[in-house]
């Protein structure tokens, strides 16, 4: 027979509990952390004591609290004190940011990525940044791990990039390329709208929904799937594709090899083909049609109406499928949502099945663009989350 946990492994999980509710909602009373940690008042005394003592949290009375009476001390994460670097490899933008416990962005640092930059020279300016970030470090913070967030298929074990058709990588060991640099072996990969769904769920538009879809798009669609609070991966760490979901067989070809992607309908190019204008690319140019349509120009009204037609069309098959309670879009999916909810509501509404669209939401990232980077810094924390007690 197997043993029960020990009082030892109780007490850990105990304290990464605590530590993980800190972490995600911020300020928080001890009074209201007995209650939603259903443990009793020395306990979560002990614990908060313990933790202040490893420096991972700090306790304060509050500064107004209106009540007669002794106040419930605030416990809080030291975020400037305790952090972790996280990274971010998107088709258009390299982007780093040291990150503090709780979610915080304490700097970051940003360059353009030219398209077809290979990822060596992608990971120089990474491990550039970096060492910038690490000359602003506090010389008693300590330091968690690095998390990476990369738009593409990620084998989660080693943090290879299997294929990365929008940012033209195949079989790339980014992982080890990044550990090599940075002499670092706490450093984990994660898939881009992958992270961005786990942090919108945990502190964003999905707060309180556990059944999600994150949909994130700019030349690609990628999406972050939870199930009853659980990320799904699928075998290896590649769920999610649904951007090579084929909606359309007779339509385009895909950088994938595939002809009729989603991603073929409702990606930057077909966006700017229907308004016209093939020879402009990235973000800023998805944002001119929208706002032309916003303006009531015909031709990105009419390119517009075409993208959020097969928008419908996809999350509605995808609702039927997961039975989400939420949707989210964000990345150039956002800024097209935007203009064209109604018709993708409409579109959704004629292929979902009653009972998996009455009760659905469609939302905008609460975290905007950070979700990827603090989605990353997630990445780092988890280890220290599921024991506080690595960093005594």
């Amino acid at each position: 027979m197997r043993a029960g946990p020990s009082q030892e492994d109780i007490r850990r999980h105990n304290l990464g509990t605590l530590l993980r509710y800190v972490h995600v909602h911020g300020a928080t009373s001890r009074a209201e952390l007995t209650n939603r940690l259903g443990l009793n008042r020395s306990t979560i005394g002990a614990l908060t004591a313990e933790l202040t003592t490893a420096g991972l949290v700090s306790e304060a009375a509050p500064r107004e609290t209106g009540r007669a009476g002794r106040p419930s001390l605030v416990v809080r994460p030291e975020s400037s004190t305790v952090y972790a670097y996280a990274l971010s490899i998107e088709v258009d933008r390299i982007r780093a940011a040291r990150v503090g416990l709780g979610g915080r962005i304490l700097d970051r640092r940003e360059t353009d990525r030219p398209r077809g930059m290979q990822v060596l020279d992608a990971v120089e300016p990474l491990v550039e940044f970096v060492r910038e970030l690490r000359r602003e470090v506090p010389e008693d913070a300590r330091y968690v791990g690095t998390g990476v967030a990369v738009a593409g298929m990620v084998r989660r074990a080693d943090g290879m990039v299997r294929l990365a058709p929008t940012i033209g990588w195949t079989e790339e060991p980014v992982g080890a390329a990044l550990r090599d640099e940075l002499g670092d072996g706490l450093l984990t990969v994660g898939n881009h709208a992958d992270v961005s769904a786990l942090v919108e769920h945990a502190r964003g538009a999905a707060v309180g929904s556990d059944n999600v879809i994150y949909l994130y798009g700019d030349v690609g669609v990628g999406a972050g799937i939870i199930a009853d609070g659980r990320r799904v991966s699928g075998h290896g760490g590649y769920g999610g594709e649904v951007g090579h979901m084929v909606v359309n067989p007779y339509g385009r070809e895909c950088s994938c090899g595939s002809r009729g992607c989603w991603e073929t309908e409702i990606g930057e190019y077909a966006l700017l083909k229907h308004a016209g204008r093939v020879d402009e690319t990235g973000r800023e140019a998805v944002l001119g049609v929208v706002d032309a349509a916003m303006r009531g120009d015909s031709q990105a009204q009419f390119a517009v109406r075409q993208v959020g037609e097969w928008i419908g069309f996809g999350v509605g098959n995808l609702v039927n499928i997961f039975n989400p309670e939420a949707v989210i879009f964000g990345g150039t999916l956002r800024d097209v949502y935007l203009v064209a909810a109604a018709q993708i509501r409409s579109r959704l509404n004629a292929i979902a099945l009653p009972a998996c669209r009455e009760h659905i939401r469609l939302r905008t990232p609460e975290l905007g663009y950070d979700a990827a980077l603090i989605g990353a810094a997630e990445l780092a924390f988890e280890h220290l989350l599921e024991d506080p007690l690595l960093l005594s």
